[in-house]
């Protein structure tokens, strides 16, 4: 006598996100056992090389025809522009404007600079590749927010926050250098090279991957070392999370429904919906060293590192939903 059929345990229905599982396992593991000393300056080389690898692999597997076609995808741009350095500071500003309770007077001047910043570069083109989107737009917005930000962000600090100082050349020569020049590397010797990395696209997945686990490892390791968890109470670090959290899902859904409304294509959505939303650790960092005292840069720093784990953790989820979509609409290559 057959019995009726076993219904599923809730547990066997749900989901769970493999790559989002790495994620909090590097955050987890940064927490038990940061990088300290030469291992730190060892995965900080890591990092940049891995990033630096990516850039070459994308500049080597795209075509020239799809990378000037996402320069001139200006309508694209104006929108990932527009959520960087106009939506985002004014969220902030409202939230850093919320009363004591709410907002910790102590992070209201880190959620400003975080408003403030530009777009990331590596996880957004990472994420872009992940979810099928547009890369060639992608690298594009992203290097285009960050080459901006050198001058748009201390304007908008100074002006937001009467912050002194000016950004060095260090962070244009870092995008040049460990971004563009890799990239432009891969471009002319992918004439030779294309068709051997075009036919191998699980280890660009690979590498893709890999390095944003690198970055979410060293970024928290540094936030560790550094004692800035230790700087301010459990309480008002529960309501950071909270506003970081809203805050990324207020520029995800406008990014989102923009696109939306605009009739942009999946792909292109895909672009704007993960270079608007993200903030750049890379480079706040340096930026904060220079437009804060010694002193304050640790508090001010904090949002941004909170913002920064939950983007990538969020965008992780979000990036695996896009490749899985019906649909067989790919970005241009």
């Amino acid at each position: 006598m057959s019995g009726a059929p076993k219904r599923p345990s809730l547990f066997s229905r749900v989901k769970v996100d493999k790559y989002l599982l790495l994620i909090v396992t590097m955050v987890a593991l940064a927490s038990v056992f940061p990088a300290r000393g030469v291992a730190a300056t060892g995965f900080d080389w890591a990092t940049k090389i891995a990033i630096g690898l990516v850039f070459f692999l994308h500049g080597a597997r795209l075509s020239r025809e799809a990378v000037i076609g996402g320069m001139m995808h200006w309508r694209l741009h104006l929108v990932v522009l527009g959520a960087t350095y106009a939506l985002f500071p004014i969220l902030c500003l409202g939230l850093a404007a919320l009363p004591a309770w709410i907002t910790p007077p102590a992070l209201a001047s880190g959620l400003i600079f975080l408003g403030c910043l530009p777009s990331t570069i590596q996880s957004s083109i990472g994420f872009t590749v992940i979810a099928r989107g547009n890369v060639p737009a992608a690298v594009a917005a992203a290097s285009g927010s960050n080459l901006l930000g050198i001058v748009v962000t201390p304007l908008l600090v100074s002006l937001l926050l009467h912050a002194k100082g000016a950004i060095s050349a260090s962070s244009a020569e870092a995008i040049v250098l460990q971004l563009l020049a890799p990239f432009l590397a891969g471009q002319v010797l992918r004439r030779w090279i294309g068709g051997w990395i075009a036919a191998r696209a699980k280890m660009l997945q690979l590498i893709d991957r890999g390095s944003i686990l690198l970055v979410v490892y060293s970024a928290f390791s540094s936030a560790v070392v550094g004692g800035v968890w230790s700087r301010i109470g459990a309480l008002d670090l529960f309501r950071l999370m909270v506003l970081c959290a809203v805050l990324l899902a207020a520029v995800l859904a406008a990014t989102y429904f923009t696109a939306r409304s605009l009739r942009f294509a999946t792909p292109d959505e895909i672009a704007i919906v993960f270079c608007g939303s993200k903030k750049s650790l890379a480079s706040g960092v340096p930026m904060a060293g220079v437009l804060f005292p010694a002193a304050t840069a640790g508090l001010v720093l904090l949002p941004l590192m909170v913002f920064h784990q939950i983007q990538l953790m969020a965008c992780a989820v979000i990036a695996q939903r896009y490749a899985n979509r019906p649909d067989t609409e790919a970005q241009t290559v």
